[in-house]
């Protein structure tokens, strides 16, 4: 019993997890291994979660709540997993994610950065690590954000995959990121996703002017019973809007954003000229 090292809950979401976890484990008498054999890890890995030594995953969160009865419940594993996911997000983002998963159509408008659902592995981890360098958030939160970029890709490759339509900012491809083979792939990345029988891109020159109608990044989202909800952020905060009435003028704007932007075979030529300009 002397070798059980001691947890801290307080210390972080992720040690109030681990904490959680042996406290549950404790309750049935079970060891590591045996609490491993029921979720199908082994006891050393059950260890590392108690001791935030490793991320619970969303299986692991999940055979948790299996385990013990809480599937669908307010106080589940997978709640306080993801809570511990999205604690670097900003407010609002973590729910229109989930929205954005189920979505008939998406429409994005994006200034300064390729949006997530382009983004390549590589630019994404560029992105993330900038920002642990400024102290905006640890490295286990920019891994959280790097892995949530694949999943939100992941989750819209089904059977009947939606209508994404994007308009990038000129800045968005002339904005640097990471070393000139990192914007490459990422180059190649956004002819791809242009390919696509189910998508659209458009760039939206700076020539646009006061033609533009956004000033910062839109996400507006029609689901399969054909309401309307958006997604806006600022650099501290995101806004959920789920009343069709107030996204409607945001969708009509958007649709003159598509009208007065380049076609996506001059968009694409404009992204092959940056490209060719690299060093």
């Amino acid at each position: 019993m002397s070798n059980i090292k001691e947890l801290n809950p307080e210390a972080s979401p992720a040690a109030a997890f681990g904490a959680r976890v042996r406290a549950a484990r404790e309750t049935k008498g079970w060891t590591q291994e045996e609490l491993g054999a029921e979720l199908g890890y082994s006891g050393t890995h059950v260890s590392a979660v108690e001791t935030v030594r490793k991320m619970p995953t969303l299986r692991f969160a999940r055979g948790m709540d299996h385990v013990y009865g809480l599937e669908q419940s307010p106080d589940s594993f997978e709640r306080e997993w993801r809570e511990i996911r999205h604690g670097s997000l900003l407010e609002g983002f973590p729910e229109f994610v989930e929205y954005e998963a189920r979505a008939a159509e998406i429409r994005v408008y994006e200034v300064g950065v390729i949006p997530g659902l382009l983004q390549t592995p590589e630019y994404a981890t560029v992105l993330a690590e900038g920002h642990v360098r400024r102290g905006a958030i640890t490295p286990e939160q920019a891994a959280e954000r790097v892995a949530l970029v694949a999943d939100r890709q992941a989750a819209l490759v089904r059977t009947k995959p939606p209508l994404i339509f994007v308009v990038l900012d000129e800045s968005s491809i002339r904005r640097p990121v990471g070393d000139p083979a990192v914007m490459r792939a990422q180059f190649d990345r956004l002819m791809e996703f242009a390919e696509q029988s189910n998508t659209h891109l458009q760039v939206a020159p700076f020539g646009m002017g006061d033609r533009r109608p956004f000033d910062l990044p839109l996400y507006i989202l029609t689901m399969l019973d054909r309401s309307l909800m958006s997604y806006a952020e600022s650099a501290q905060r995101g806004y959920l809007d789920r009343e069709t009435a107030s996204v409607v003028p945001l969708l009509t704007a958007y649709h003159q954003l598509q009208a007065e932007a380049p076609s996506q075979a001059a968009s694409a030529s404009m992204i092959n000229e940056v490209r060719k300009g690299m060093s």
